[in-house]
């Protein structure tokens, strides 16, 4: 592998694009305190060439121990590595590099010559990446598509047995009347919901087991819990009906179904290639998993993408993007009768700022997730940029209004206790701004805020 060229690095991220990337708050915290020099050495910088555009930042922190932490970043990926023994990514180290970086020529971080331990891990990465590349065209080279054709009639075939089986237990639930469904009930829909996982089915086996908890929900849940029941029936005979629906349609049940997707026959054969503006990133977490959310937008082709990246309970995924930013990579999106999640292929630069997306007013906002709900009934939201909305607290929560004096949308009630409401009324100060999140059937959920031309994320 060439040397980096220690000239002509990429313009700067911002603080807040930076900070975007952190796992969470206390990571914001502890980076901020790294952003001086003080404690680093042997920072530097430089342009990573094999074809693509990026920049490689590297420096020595020095921490409790005798040997200081190395840490590494390559913004074409964006890719990190640190010595320290942190379970989060990106560490604090790397957040505090990137901090120093940020801050500028002269600000601790400039052109040079990189040592021969972020050399080998550039070298490591590359190679990485060449033997993925020759995997997948193996894999690919060897396929047999009629035995693929077979396993996948196999599994319809379950399913659909799983699915039967769903809708005899939904019929009897009605017979016996729903308003007396209690939490005794629960371990009924627990055991359901371990059938539809061993019928291949995880999608009916989420929703299955979401059943047992909606009668502790509160004032109201009988009308909840009929809601769920017919969104669950009609997704069961969706299902049983595959071979009878619209290729596109089936290939919306299969996903809810849970059915997964080759993302590298995707990327193969469905990539297109744009400028994807990262709108927002968001991460949830369960016992087992931690699932980061990324929705972005093509410059050129207009489309909404959700990409999501997974890492093991406790520890973020690996796939991180700076809000704000815009990648030039290639994007193919899942089948759908109403495409949106995708699988993010190469990316061909480094990200680089973006610019504030053009929004639309509380109706169109409105109209979009509508428009959305016609083609996949299980849609619990669409995303959504508003643009010159006001945020306004009430005695019952929050909304977002047209400036203009037009419409204005509630906040989700699950987004109001979340402290990102106050950053937003901090950041709009009563003005209006351009707001991203998702916009549902219980309101918007918040995600990002453009302050001027740079993104906060909420």
């Amino acid at each position: 592998m060439a040397g980096p060229s220690v000239t002509g690095m990429e313009e700067r991220w911002t603080s807040e694009q930076v900070l975007g990337l952190a796992p969470d708050a206390a990571s914001r915290k502890a980076g901020t305190k790294l952003s001086a020099p003080g404690p680093w050495s042997g920072t530097g910088g430089s342009t990573v060439p094999a074809g693509r555009e990026g920049t490689v930042v590297w420096g020595l922190c020095r921490g409790s121990g005798s040997t200081p932490y190395r840490t590494v970043a390559d913004l074409g990926g964006p890719a990190y590595k640190c010595s320290c023994p942190s379970r989060k990514f990106p560490c604090k180290h790397v957040l505090g590099l990137l901090l120093l970086w940020s801050a500028g020529p002269g600000g601790g971080v400039d052109p040079a010559e990189p040592p021969e331990w972020v050399a080998q891990w550039l070298s490591a990465r590359a190679g990485a990446a060449t033997r993925k590349a020759q995997r997948a065209a193996g894999k690919e080279g060897v396929a047999d598509p009629e035995a693929a054709r077979r396993r996948a009639e196999l599994r319809d075939a379950r399913t659909a047995d799983g699915a039967a089986e769903l809708e005899q237990r939904l019929a009897d639930g009605v017979r016996a009347g729903l308003a007396g469904a209690d939490r005794s009930d629960s371990r009924a829909w627990e055991e359901v919901a371990a059938r539809m996982v061993d019928a291949q089915a995880p999608g009916l086996a989420a929703r299955a087991g979401e059943l047992a908890v909606v009668p502790s929900s509160g004032s109201g849940w009988p009308g909840r819990l009929l809601e769920e029941y017919a969104l669950l029936h009609l997704l069961a005979r969706g299902v049983r009906a595959l071979d009878g629906l619209p290729e596109e349609l089936a290939a919306t049940v299969r996903s809810r179904a849970g059915r997964s997707v080759d993302s590298a026959g995707l990327l193969s054969t469905r990539a297109v290639r744009d400028d994807w503006l990262v709108l927002g990133s968001r991460d949830s977490a369960s016992e087992r998993l931690t699932t980061r959310r990324i929705w972005l937008r093509g410059a050129r082709t207009g489309a909404a993408a959700l990409v999501l990246s997974f890492g093991a309970a406790g520890r973020a995924p690996d796939l991180v993007l700076p809000v704000g930013m815009s990648v030039d990579a290639d994007l193919a999106h899942h089948p759908a009768a109403r495409p949106l999640r995708a699988s993010l292929g190469e990316r061909h630069a480094a990200p680089a700022p973006g610019p504030v997306p053009p929004g639309t007013t509380v109706a169109g906002a409105l109209s979009a997730y509508g428009d959305a709900l016609c083609d996949d009934p299980w849609l619990d939201s669409w995303p959504a940029v508003l643009a010159g909305v006001v945020p306004v607290p009430l005695d019952d929560g929050w909304q977002l209004a047209d400036a203009d004096g037009g419409d204005a949308l509630p906040v989700d009630p699950g987004a109001r206790g979340r402290a990102g409401l106050w950053r937003l009324a901090a950041v709009s100060g009563g003005r209006p701004v351009t707001v991203f999140g998702e916009c549902g059937h219980r309101g918007f959920s918040p995600v990002t805020v453009w302050s001027g031309t740079e993104a906060v994320p909420l």
